[in-house]
């Protein structure tokens, strides 16, 4: 077979394979079929049993449809009528109820398999069920699913199937999926006490002392970068009468995600889940000239938007959040040189945490907003950019997936794993400024409108946090690390060198912890492993008459008898290179 088909034809038979094998095992009359399309991995199917299934039925499954596939049975293509369609799927709501849904001229095709299954299809499909047999599959999980996707329809079961070409390329797709779960963050972040989501606040974390430094240092760094390169950091209120967004259009186009607050009958507030409009009357509060711009207001307030609870993931996917906003209004033709800065910027931030990125042209949507001259102006401006800095292999193009007042260039960034993550963005905005009539009188004394930027380098906060976690497997690189030093004295008598020791690391604001519990040595160095602190201090005798350290790395290596000075010395230099790897030898710390 060849890849390029395996997808389409493999994967879509092996579906209809899946339907017919529940059909045989649990009865016709106990299995109404829904849908089953082909996705990355391999395919699923929904169903509504009469009785639920669960994994202890996964085996009886694979032994079936394995069953089916060795019967040879032929997959044959053939055309109805829609009168015909809903007679031979009579009992079948769904099915009935797709068909329902095609025009009365619409051609409707059916696929058997064997002499006792059908389905709807438009195929392709393998000629016989034993082509199947070279293919490797395993079911992969059982789960609810809303018929269509709507939260008013009935609750299905989804069976996924995980569906490759070989035995070698799906025990390569199980490993990934193990260590994708070793990585998970919503294992990882409460374990490490980090985070910690309760029912009361679905999707809005609860961070933790440790978590909470993390994100902090992240932060610090953000703002570190962004002042040194004219940003100016401003915060604004969280709840805002609807007014300020029917201007800006998300009343009528992004309404749906956003909560709100009735406080009577005439009056109606909307919780901020973005924060251009805010910048936007910051901007407004004063006059402008052209010498002003670029004006970057950057903003790092908390946002609320309303997401459906089946799509909430952890910190990947959240309602509560902080994005590291900027809006930064400029003339056109700062547009070029401030575009290709944000890139600057994002090379900078990737590189630091050693990911990588592909950026990607989102065009307009279908819900936009504004002049389609504008539209069109603005896209071919981003275009010119990304042709100019990365060539026109080096970026894609996402037709229609544009912000609804914007063409934007999304950030792409690749994890450890390879997957790929929407992070970073930059939209190019002529339409906001027009709607809340905003301007800067321009050399000629003219009044002009400015080209608004909205820019965001990590994203949401919590989304890079929760994919660092995954990408670093928890164990962060020294600089990010919650703590990063543990310090643990053998005995009573070496308490007080081991505080010595804490001072100086915190004088020199490295975080750091001392250990001071009665428990045994092992268990109190056991303590910082399992917190997978990069550096445990072990003091006890020839410490203390040295004025040394002995270090046990993370990952198993030690340095013994380091002098104290160099080893604050080396948290120190790990801490302002902002170094993805530790210093594993003593040799290395004044390299």
């Amino acid at each position: 077979m060849k890849s390029e088909n395996f997808s389409e034809v493999y994967r879509h038979s092996m579906a209809h394979i899946l339907a017919k094998a529940m059909v045989e095992i649990f009865g016709k009359e106990n299995v109404q079929l829904a849908i089953g399309p082909q996705i990355d991995d391999g395919f699923y199917y929904d169903f509504d049993f009469s009785s639920p299934i669960s994994s202890d039925d996964f085996s009886a499954i694979e032994n079936k449809m394995t069953e089916i596939m060795k019967r040879k049975e032929t997959f044959a293509y053939r055309e109805v009528s829609k009168e015909d369609a809903l007679a031979e799927f009579e009992g079948q709501k769904y099915k009935i109820e797709l068909i329902n849904d095609l025009g009365s001229d619409e051609t409707i095709s059916i696929y058997d398999t064997g002499d006792d299954f059908k389905d709807l299809c438009r195929g392709p499909h393998v000629a016989n069920s034993s082509e199947l047999l070279s293919c490797a599959f395993k079911i992969k999980s059982v789960s609810a699913a809303y018929w269509r996707g709507s939260e008013k329809n009935d609750i299905l079961q989804r069976i996924y199937v995980m569906a490759f070409e070989n035995k070698e390329d799906l025990k390569a797709h199980l490993a990934f999926l193990q260590e994708a779960k070793e990585r998970d963050h919503k294992v990882l972040g409460p374990q490490l006490d980090l985070f910690f989501m309760d029912p009361t606040a679905p999707g809005m974390p609860y961070w933790l002392p440790r978590g909470w430094k993390l994100f902090n240092v992240i932060l610090d760094f953000w703002r570190e970068e962004h002042e040194k390169r004219g940003y100016q950091e401003i915060s604004s209120p969280q709840i805002n009468h609807n007014s300020l967004w029917v201007t800006s259009g998300h009343w009528d186009h992004y309404q749906n995600n956003m909560f709100t607050i009735e406080v009577d009958e005439n009056t109606t507030y909307g919780v901020k889940p973005m924060n251009c409009p805010n910048s936007i009357v910051v901007y407004k509060r004063k006059t402008h000239s052209y010498r002003d711009l670029p004006l970057r207001l950057s903003d790092c307030d908390v946002l609320h938007r309303k997401e459906k609870s089946g799509e909430l993931n952890g910190l990947l996917r959240v309602q509560m959040f902080r994005q590291d906003d900027s809006h930064n209004f400029i003339t056109e033709n700062q547009i070029f040189d401030e575009v290709n800065a944000i890139l600057d910027i994002a090379d900078l931030f990737y590189g630091i945490f050693g990911l990588t990125y592909r950026p990607e042209l989102s065009t307009r949507p279908e819900n936009y907003m504004g002049d389609i001259s504008l539209w069109d102006k603005a896209e071919s401006e981003l275009k010119q950019i990304l042709d100019a800095r990365y060539g026109e292999e080096g970026y894609d193009i996402n037709e229609g997936d544009g912000a609804f007042y914007g063409p934007k260039i999304d950030i792409m960034m690749q994890d450890a794993l390879k997957r790929q993550w929407q992070m970073g963005t930059i939209q190019l905005d002529f339409q906001l400024p027009r709607n809340f009539d905003i301007t800067y009188t321009d050399k000629d004394g003219t009044e002009k409108t400015p080209v608004l930027i909205h820019r965001v380098i990590y994203g949401s906060l919590e989304r890079f946090i929760g994919i660092l976690i995954e990408n670093f497997k928890g164990s962060f690189p020294f600089w990010i690390s919650p703590v990063q030093v543990g310090i643990v004295p053998i005995g009573e008598s070496h308490i007080e060198y081991a505080k010595t020791i804490e001072e100086q690391l915190r004088g020199v604001k490295i975080r750091c912890e001392c250990e001071l519990s009665d428990t045994h040595l092992n268990k109190k160095i056991k303590y910082f492993r399992n917190y997978r602190v990069p550096y445990v201090v072990v003091v006890g005798d020839n410490e203390v008459v040295n004025n040394t350290v002995s270090v046990n790395i993370r990952g198993g290596k030690q340095m013994k008898d380091i002098p104290l000075d160099a080893f604050v010395n080396l948290c120190n230099k790990l801490n302002s290179t902002r170094a993805l790897e530790l210093i594993y030898e003593a040799n290395d710390i004044n390299e």
